[in-house]
């Protein structure tokens, strides 16, 4: 049977309404620069971020620990073929922009680093990070000098491109036991000199330390919410000057502590109370 023609306009139609990567970019780069801050949430697959999507959120970040755990995995043995088939994934999932978890751009070199933004790039993202850790417990951060030229040849493969990439920079000097934050901001300043768009310290839990970053640099910064001791609103954010606000792992850990604790609770006690407390799939339905 053939298709008919109101079906081809209303493919025709569709196809026309999904932006462009530079338009989502485009679009990316303007939430930055409005007032308030915006929240970023962090999917691990395709459902999750249709459902973000749908909820209307304006954009959507990749999580690198939230994904590993999704295929049996730990943070950072994820490799780098694995984690852009996984963006492109996402990218190609919603209308919405996507920025991605490169973590340390899955090389030491500054080369390693900007040929990962050109990969991520080239699967649809708009947006990446590339962090100064280097995933090894003996020496977890990159030394100061090494750490500014990753993100200077990151940043220069940024602007190579086509369309306005996001390039966002992240100090992670809190999540390593290194609660400097002196280091942190001279790290955050060198970063926005070697041409970073967004700054990001994951870990900082207080408003006066992250009030000291914002205060210390020009570029948004991104937050991440949710910490242990940080009860930071979006309101409250907004007010000390974050631009964006992200959760990481965050929404991928509740969906596992739920899942966990329903399969607890039938192994241990022989129960199903679990599933009175559940979403059913006629509203799972709706919301595809």
């Amino acid at each position: 049977m053939g298709t008919s023609v109101s079906n081809q306009n209303s493919s025709a139609s569709d196809l026309k309404s999904i932006p462009s990567q530079a338009e989502k970019a485009m679009a990316f780069r303007a939430l930055h620069e409005r007032d308030d801050a915006f929240i970023i949430p962090n999917p691990w697959d395709i459902g999750t971020a249709r459902l973000l999507a749908h909820l209307g959120f304006e954009a959507l970040a990749t999580t690198s620990a939230g994904f590993a755990a999704s295929i049996g995995k730990r943070d950072f043995d994820v490799n780098r073929d694995e984690m852009i088939k996984h963006i492109a994934t996402i990218a190609n999932a919603t209308a919405l922009p996507v920025n991605a978890d490169l973590q340390n751009g899955f090389g030491d070199s500054p080369e390693a680093a900007a040929e990962t933004i050109r990969l991520a790039a080239a699967a649809g993202i708009v947006g990446g990070s590339i962090e100064d850790s280097t995933g090894r417990v003996d020496n977890p951060i990159y030394k100061f000098d090494t750490a500014v030229e990753r993100i200077r040849a990151a940043a220069d493969a940024a602007r190579s491109l086509p369309f306005t990439f996001t390039l966002t920079a992240r100090c992670e000097n809190y999540l390593n036991d290194r609660r400097d934050l002196k280091d942190t901001i001279r790290r955050l300043q060198a970063y926005q000199e070697a041409g970073a768009d967004v700054l990001y310290a994951p870990g900082l839990t207080t408003a006066e330390e992250i009030t000291a970053v914002v205060q210390s640099v020009d570029s948004p910064v991104n937050v991440l919410a949710g910490l242990p001791g940080c009860d930071l609103t979006q309101t409250a954010l907004a007010a000390i000057g974050v631009k964006r606000i992200s959760v990481g792992s965050g929404l991928a850990r509740a969906a596992f502590n739920a899942f966990l604790k329903a399969a607890k609770e039938m192994r241990n006690q022989g129960s199903f109370n679990f599933t009175q407390q559940t979403i059913s799939l006629s509203e799972i339905a709706a919301l595809f």
